[in-house]
């Protein structure tokens, strides 16, 4: 399995015969060295409705015909974009043809800003638990820290985890190294920094503290093969 970084929270995970693409915030996003017009995935998971996250999502999907696995509210919005969408929520799992898909807690918003300046409501926000070739990758989201995250790191073996580091609309460096020690993953790499002034931070500090499992700073576009 081969997983890649993107910028923002854009992750996209090669598994023998299947690319799946999470939260692809490609236009827009100065970090990101994807192209919106030639990326190719089987399936899109989104974490929750935010523009900086939904992305690019229907364009692609409409392009492409992948199937986007979303939580309800935000399925159900999509879906009615006219691409091929399946629904969850909170708690739930789902074992597809590339692999098994659950919806963790996460406390966040979920809206997404329509071009008029409407706000759609999206119902929960989510971190995703992806197993597919006998390893475990968990995207935590935006979210800040919560306790439940110890919880999760003791109920599943999590070869890498996905870890918001930005602060201001998530968790920080600090809480995110106490992140780090709760969901007990073998590699830990900060996602969602840099983007916007507000969130800059130095991911490669943060990598160094990590004392649970090896964290591991990705630039834009590096792959990581498990």
């Amino acid at each position: 399995m081969k997983l890649s970084y993107h910028g923002h929270s854009v992750v996209q995970i090669e598994t023998n015969d299947k690319t799946i693409l999470i939260d692809p915030f490609i236009t827009g996003n100065k970090l990101c060295d994807l192209d919106p017009e030639t990326v190719e995935p089987d399936v899109i998971l989104l974490t929750h409705g935010h523009n900086d996250h939904v992305g690019d999502t229907v364009a692609i999907a409409k392009r492409t015909g992948a199937m986007v696995v979303a939580l309800n509210e935000l399925a159900v919005y999509l879906g009615r974009q006219g691409i091929e969408t399946h629904p969850m929520n909170i708690g739930g799992s789902y074992t597809f043809d590339f692999g098994k898909v659950k919806f963790t807690h996460a406390f966040h918003g979920s809206s997404y800003e329509e071009e008029d300046g409407t706000f759609v409501y999206t119902g929960m926000p989510g971190g995703i638990l992806f197993t597919a070739e006998g390893k475990t990758i968990y995207h935590v989201g935006d979210t800040s820290l919560f306790s439940d995250l110890k919880m999760i790191g003791d109920m599943n073996d999590i070869d890498v985890a996905f870890v918001p580091i930005g602060d201001n609309f998530t968790m920080g460096p600090e809480d995110a190294l106490i992140a780090a020690d709760w969901i007990q993953a073998d590699t830990v790499v900060p996602v969602h920094f840099d983007t916007f002034p507000v969130i800059e931070q130095d991911a490669e500090a943060f990598a160094k503290q990590v004392k649970t499992g090896t964290g591991r700073a990705m630039n834009v576009g590096e792959t990581l093969e498990i």
